[in-house]
């Protein structure tokens, strides 16, 4: 039971909430006046460049637009028809779901791993092995993929013969440009490119671990396996969930790395969701004689229904773990 002084706490911070609620919007404006203009120029471009072209390209989607002029032909839902109907957008979909499925699960293994070796306060030079992995993550990704498309080229002429024996690879195609291996190529580009925010993400999260609990167990004669399953694992797991849907989304949206190494080929071999829109907006592709920018932008909206999906899921997800965390703080 509340004694008298946290009962008048408790009815202070009410009595502090209803006169704040009470001012007058002027008043209240004033007051944060200079908030206001710090969030001015980033909500003007939020909305010139994201809003804008967003409820643009909902418009665009039922007009048949190359991009220059008025739009002025509407075809209605055509376009959206078409893309269902698309062996092309569904082979897309298809590579972009298998780069995320793995890539997703490698990565976060991978990163979580070395967050735990990099985590160790008894490692020498921590924090030179933490540029160096993170180095790559702040490196274009538009460079990225000049230098491996360098490398894969430079490597193609020099592969062992045992590989070539068993058909594996074929030196007269190399690897961007053997469909069976360009889709491997770029999964293996984007773990080890994108691995340093995942591990950073990963490192913050066990730095908030209390040292206490894992000498505590230690103590309780719990190994190093336990002390990972049972105080380190339910710790991390809410920043765990969020990290885990933003390696999702983001690999969703995978684009620079597939359009700058092959522009999706060798025919559509590597061809994820991002540049088929891409190609049908700005370039004529898979047979079209211009760009299509109602079509694409329909294209464009498929796939915004699939990411609003598992934003969706990771709401539900959060709001799940923060409930549980309730119920163990009760």
């Amino acid at each position: 039971m509340a004694g008298p002084r946290g009962a008048s706490t408790a009815g202070a911070g009410a009595a502090t909430r209803v006169v704040a609620r009470s001012k007058p919007l002027g008043r209240r404006l004033r007051e944060n006046a200079w908030g206001y203009a710090f969030l001015t120029p980033m909500a003007v471009l939020v909305a010139v460049f994201v809003l804008y072209p967003l409820v643009g390209s909902i418009r665009y989607a039922f007009y048949n637009w190359d991009g220059i002029g008025e739009a002025t032909q509407f075809v209605g839902w055509r376009h959206f028809v078409t893309v269902a109907r698309d062996k092309y957008f569904w082979g897309a979909f298809k590579h972009t779901v298998t780069y995320t499925v793995v890539l997703v699960p490698v990565q976060l293994t991978l990163a979580l791993l070395l967050a735990l070796v990099l985590n160790n306060p008894r490692l020498r030079f921590a924090h030179a092995y933490r540029a160096v992995y993170f180095l790559p993550a702040v490196t274009s990704a538009a460079v990225v993929g000049i230098v491996m498309k360098l490398l894969f080229a430079r490597i193609s002429g020099n592969f062992p013969r045992w590989l070539v024996a068993l058909g594996w690879v074929k030196p007269s195609l190399g690897i961007i440009n053997d469909p069976r291996l360009v889709l491997p190529a770029i999964i293996g580009i984007g773990i080890w490119h994108t691995l340093g925010y995942n591990l950073v993400y990963f490192l913050a999260a066990l730095q908030t671990v209390p040292r206490e609990l894992y000498e505590a167990a230690t103590l309780d004669g719990a190994g190093a396996f336990a002390r990972f399953r049972y105080v380190t694992v339910p710790l991390i797991r809410p920043v765990g969930t969020i990290i885990l849907f933003l390696a999702i989304l983001g690999s969703l949206s995978v684009f620079d790395i597939v359009w700058v190494l092959n522009q999706g080929g060798p025919f559509y071999a590597s061809e994820v969701v991002s540049t088929y829109i891409y190609s049908y907006a700005f370039t004529s592709a898979h047979g079209s004689s211009s760009a299509n920018y109602g079509y694409a932008s329909a294209a464009a909206l498929f796939m915004s229904v699939l990411v609003l999906g598992v934003t969706a899921l990771q709401l539900v997800a959060l709001a799940r773990v923060r409930r549980r965390r309730q119920e163990l703080g009760n």
